[in-house]
């Protein structure tokens, strides 16, 4: 078949494809952002009318998911692992009524948060609502899990999650491709109720996960993606999962490593192999990406006296992404640390780019507010989380997507009067606006400034389903007109700007600033391309 050299987002967007998908669903979220753009950019996908439209938040994309999945097409849902948490409720739930077309959840997790607020383990989740889960060492098998991962789903009636990190998301490495497979065609549930959660239903249904933990465990059992790997020396036995198996062979330039190792790459755990390199081994050592999920299990289900270590113990750190010198150092072998790197090269904070409207924005908020003090802004995710940096420190919170908002009425309820939301208009869209409903039923006295750069410009410059609405939506909430205010965020409109802003942090209510300047890099790539089609 055919070869394509694939970043690790990519396979698993090409296995979806030619594993029959008919949808997929997604909030941009790096290091998940470029699943959603290779199938939006595959003339494949555009050949097979694939849905590839973004949404508007990871909870509307994981319903959609659903939704398809219900009418028997094979559906996926993608996005970061703090957009998990965002689409958790569903997430939960889909396990409960179970799937009729293959569902398929894709959570690329940041491991030393490269590009988010934390470092959660998404495997966790999954655990917690006990399906399934797919962890990929590389960019082959991240293509070939994607393409049965569907099938799975079918046969055990779950979703099944599927789990990358950062370094294979965006590492590329050839893929052979499969065979293609039509799409499901439309069919209705067999049973009419299933995805009617009424409690009567739901603990029916719950039951029926319940009762289903064994078939998902043997298809883990003799999946041909979970390894055992003899070694000769029992000193020690080593388990390892997803990307960290690499990182283990890494070690060994001739791919053989003298101690067992058991490669998990299919959950749930396979307790035979684990017990069969326990009971063969003086001790265990974990090496997984991420929080100590798997050596949390084991020290549960063996603790049978030999030693376990990993993340758990301090032999490897509590934090952080593995690495080849982390994992060598582990075994006790020699490692390159390397030089100090010299103070001339040292990372540099990422700042706003020179022409973006964001630092105008700024620029008007410090000047209007400078009389009330420090302490009163709330921002959000997005490219204006800078704002925190010099030389603006013009932010004091980026907590999750939509904070800023409920943050600002907290803090107004609190008597910390004026309080200032500062969001961007993607992040407003996705969640945001509920916040500003409960912000308007109790007129609290706040100053949103919704900075419209008509983008989502902090992962790439996706679509924003803002775009030309944001004005109408504030009236819809309920917003007086009289107090929202659309503005050019320019250096020649700052004293204009300022003044606006002074008077709206005066009202003792609901005030909407919304200025409005294309993201820079966006404007860019289009006046390339309208001089290209010219």
């Amino acid at each position: 078949m055919e070869k394509q050299l694939l970043l690790g987002d990519e396979a698993l967007a090409q296995g979806a494809i030619d594993a029959g998908l008919s949808g997929v669903y997604a909030y941009p979220g790096t290091p998940s952002t470029e699943i959603m753009e290779y199938v939006q950019g595959s003339k494949l996908a555009a050949e097979r009318n694939i849905h590839r439209r973004w949404s508007t938040n990871e909870k509307t994309a994981m319903e959609a998911a659903i939704g398809m999945s219900y009418a028997g097409k094979r559906a996926m849902v993608c996005f970061k692992h703090v957009g998990l948490n965002v689409a958790a409720d569903a997430f939960v739930n889909a396990a409960v009524t179970g799937v009729n077309g293959g569902l398929v959840v894709v959570s690329a997790d940041d491991p030393s948060m490269h590009s988010s607020q934390n470092e959660q383990d998404s495997r966790f989740y999954a655990k917690f609502a006990m399906i399934p889960i797919l962890e990929p060492s590389n960019q082959q098998e991240t293509y070939d899990m994607a393409y049965i991962a569907f099938e799975l789903s079918e046969k055990l009636n779950v979703p099944v999650m599927i789990r990358i990190t950062t370094r294979l998301a965006h590492s590329r490495a050839d893929v052979v491709r499969k065979a293609m497979k039509q799409q499901n065609e439309v069919k209705l549930p067999s049973d009419p109720r299933q995805f009617v959660l009424l409690p009567a239903i739901a603990r029916r249904n719950y039951k029926r996960l319940l009762l289903g933990q064994a078939a998902m465990e043997l298809e883990a059992e003799k999946s041909p993606f979970n390894q055992y790997i003899e070694g000769a020396n029992k000193k020690m036995g080593i388990i390892t999962t997803g990307i960290a198996f690499n990182y283990l062979m890494e070690n060994y330039p001739d791919r053989v490593c003298p101690y067992p190792v058991l490669k998990i790459t299919q959950y749930p755990l396979p307790q035979k192999l684990v017990s069969k390199i326990y009971n063969e081994c003086d001790e265990l050592l974990i090496l997984e990406e991420g929080a100590p999920v798997i050596e949390e299990m084991i020290r549960g289900f063996l603790n049978l006296g030999k030693p376990v270590h990993g993340r758990l113990n301090g032999l490897l750190p509590r934090d952080g992404e593995l690495n080849p010198n982390i994992v060598a150092k582990s075994l006790g072998m020699s490692y390159y640390e390397g030089s100090a790197i010299p103070e001339v090269v040292k990372n540099r904070p990422p700042s706003l780019c020179q022409g973006c409207g964001h630092r105008d924005v700024y620029a008007d908020l410090n000047e209007a507010i400078k009389e009330y003090g420090t302490g009163r802004v709330f921002a959000d995710i997005g490219c204006y989380t800078l704002g925190a940096l010099p030389p603006f420190n013009a932010i004091n919170s980026t907590v999750d997507m939509g904070a800023s908002i409920t943050m600002a009425k907290g803090a107004a309820d609190a008597g910390l009067v004026p309080a200032v939301a500062v969001i961007g208009d993607s992040t407003f869209t996705h969640s945001g606006m509920t916040g500003l409903l409960d912000a308007v039923l109790e007129n609290a006295p706040i100053t949103v400034i919704i900075s419209d750069n008509s983008t989502t410009g902090m992962t790439g410059g996706q679509d924003s389903a803002a775009l030309g609405r944001i004005l109408e939506i504030c009236k819809g909430i309920g917003v007086d007109p009289e107090h929202i205010h659309v503005t050019t965020p320019l250096h020649k409109n700052h004293e204009e700007n300022v003044a606006l802003i002074k008077k709206e942090l005066a009202y003792p209510g609901v005030s909407v600033i919304i200025p409005q300047r294309e993201c820079i890099q966006t404007f860019a790539r289009r006046k390339r391309e309208e001089k290209k089609n010219a």
